[in-house]
């Protein structure tokens, strides 16, 4: 059974700001001021040192998909409460309160388009839904990217952004890393290219499942990539942890990532592997 309620689609949401309101920002890593034209025009990264801003779901779509031309799908999917999960507040409660505050629907957005004047599928995470944490329906709708890929014989580039697995759910959350993981190999029996950016943050069960399988796994610079936190580490086994260690520089030069790409450069970079997979 579905732990998981479809609603009738709507048109896009008006999203809340993923930043603030005003024509300056200040770069949160080095301080240095920057002019919303500057902002933008340098891909929502700071043009000082490089630092990448949290981006949503629609702003990567923008980015990655031709003349901002793109068709979303399965937008219909709400969660339910399988578990009558309470903490502070009741689980439908902080949902509605988080759609209410943000805009967002879920942690999850699925879209398809060109992209470089090849068919494209994505299903974007965002963290600025509970923290992008995957319960059932950020499960299946990357399961049904999968299903996409497969219906439109095209790639599919899956941008991962989330603390982990959502705890209101338990054991229906946990079941979504085999179910993504299983669904993937569908690809790879088609030899469709699955192409995994993280970006940060890229935790727990993301990075245990299909964060980590993708035929190329890439990721933006600097960002912070693993299972634990590094705090939860470094106080369990009581020793100081390798300098920039879970930085995505790290496990580049670690080999658990295959390239590190500026967002500025994300498409072209796509475009070029998209186009050294295709069989």
């Amino acid at each position: 059974m579905a732990w998981f309620k479809r609603v009738k689609p709507s048109i896009r949401p008006t999203e809340k700001r993923d930043m603030p309101e005003g024509l300056w920002w200040k770069c949160e890593k080095c301080g240095a001021v920057l002019h919303k034209k500057q902002f933008e025009d340098h891909f929502f990264t700071c043009a000082e040192c490089g630092h990448h801003f949290r981006i949503s779901p629609y702003k990567y779509f923008s980015i990655l998909f031709d003349g901002d031309k793109y068709s979303e799908f399965d937008d219909n999917l709400r969660s339910a409460d399988p578990l009558g999960f309470i903490d502070t507040k009741k689980y439908p409660d902080r949902v509605h309160d988080t759609i209410e505050k943000s805009g967002k629907t879920e942690a999850c957005r699925n879209a398809y388009g060109e992209s470089g004047g090849s068919t494209l599928v994505v299903s974007a995470m965002d963290f600025g839904f509970i923290g992008g944490s995957m319960g059932s329906v950020v499960g299946e709708k990357i399961a049904r990217a999968v299903d996409k890929s497969l219906e439109l014989d095209a790639p599919l580039l899956v941008i991962s952004q989330s603390g982990g697995a959502r705890m209101m759910e338990g054991a229906f959350s946990l079941m979504q890393m085999a179910k993504t993981a299983a669904r993937l190999t569908r690809l790879s029996e088609r030899k469709l290219p699955f192409i995994s950016l993280m970006t940060d943050p890229t935790m727990g069960g993301i990075s245990a499942s299909f964060a980590m399988l993708g035929d190329i796994n890439i990721s933006e610079p600097k960002a912070l990539i693993g299972f634990a936190g590094p705090r939860v580490i470094r106080d369990t086994i009581k020793r100081d942890l390798p300098e920039g260690f879970q930085r995505a520089e790290f496990l580049l030069e670690h080999g658990f990532l295959d390239r590190i790409i500026h967002r500025r450069d994300l498409k072209s970079e796509l475009v070029t592997l998209l186009a050294m997979l295709k069989v």
